[in-house]
């Protein structure tokens, strides 16, 4: 078994247990009256990742890694972690929001309105540079950047709707 089939298997495995998590907490969020936002773009989504990953299973299961990239990558996945535990039972990889409760302000979130497509980005192009796939890198990353144009507005506008109090009903 090469390095590189353990790389990504161990991504695959990642990933699969993050869509568990993120149906659970769908679930749950469900359950306490949270709606789902524009879920219109989120086939897209699914589609770019599930692609990303296949492709590097590929192109890249008998390639070297470059062990600059593969550390960049790591560290994507500690700043992940820190975003997901962060967000608790709120995250999901849909845009769940559940009406009146606040923004998270705490963990990355003190710093940048949305870290998770941040790191996203990188890992889109990180990965895909370890094993010296610039060119699936550069593409997919430019798919990436067309959808989460998409994404951040419908997500923005959903959090400002959820933020908001309920506006008391009018007298008959």
């Amino acid at each position: 078994m090469t390095f590189s089939i353990v790389v990504l298997g161990l991504v695959t495995l990642q990933r699969l247990g993050e869509l568990l998590l993120a149906r659970r907490n769908t679930r749950s969020l469900r359950k306490r009256g949270a709606v789902e936002v524009a879920p219109g773009h989120y086939p897209l989504i699914v589609a770019l990742h599930t692609f990303w990953l296949a492709g590097l299973w590929l192109l890249a299961w008998d390639r070297p890694v470059n062990v600059a990239w593969l550390i960049v990558f790591i560290a994507l996945q500690l700043l992940r972690v820190w975003v997901i535990a962060t967000l608790g039972s709120r995250w999901t990889t849909r845009i769940i929001v559940l009406p009146g409760e606040p923004l998270v302000k705490r963990g990355p979130y003190r710093f940048v309105s949305h870290p998770n497509y941040l790191v996203v980005a990188g890992e889109i192009a990180a990965l895909p540079l370890a094993f010296g796939l610039g060119a699936f890198a550069l593409i997919f990353s430019l798919l990436n950047a067309a959808i989460l144009w998409v994404r951040i507005r419908a997500e923005n506008q959903g959090l400002g709707l959820a933020t908001k109090p309920p506006r008391p009903l009018a007298p008959l």
